[in-house]
């Protein structure tokens, strides 16, 4: 329970601090490169790996890239919505990654794995919704 009220007063700290720092349009621009060649660099490394490996590291790399742009979207143009927006991406980049990491597991424990993400899934949906209204 503390690690979420840790966590749940970081986020909203990020969220009131970013609305006294907007970003220019070339330090936009740098930002947006900067998070495709990232997003290069992560897919490069997951092309060695095969299987289901390959699988996790491939939404690893796709959630980090939407993250970093939800990011720097609400650093561009700092924003209520804005912020929940980033707060749903990362909701949506564990769940994607949390599906995959099941798909190693058999029969009832795969089972509850993917209804545990799904409900960490709502969960963040929830709280992202939260922080907007109150932000």
């Amino acid at each position: 329970m503390k690690t979420k009220l840790l966590l749940l007063s970081v986020a909203m700290t990020c969220a009131f601090s970013s609305a006294a720092m907007a970003m220019t349009k070339a330090e936009h621009q740098t930002q947006k490169d900067s998070i495709a060649s990232d997003y290069k660099i992560n897919m490069d490394k997951c092309a060695s790996l095969k299987a289901n490996a390959k699988d996790i590291c491939v939404s690893e790399a796709k959630g980090a890239q939407k993250i970093a742009k939800a990011e720097l979207a609400s650093q561009y143009d700092p924003t209520a919505r804005h912020t929940e927006i980033v707060s749903m991406a990362k909701g949506d980049a564990a769940y994607d990654t949390a599906k995959e990491r099941c798909d190693d597991l058999v029969g009832n424990t795969k089972t509850i794995c993917q209804k545990d993400a799904k409900a960490a899934h709502v969960k963040a949906k929830e709280e992202a919704r939260v922080v907007r209204v109150r932000a």
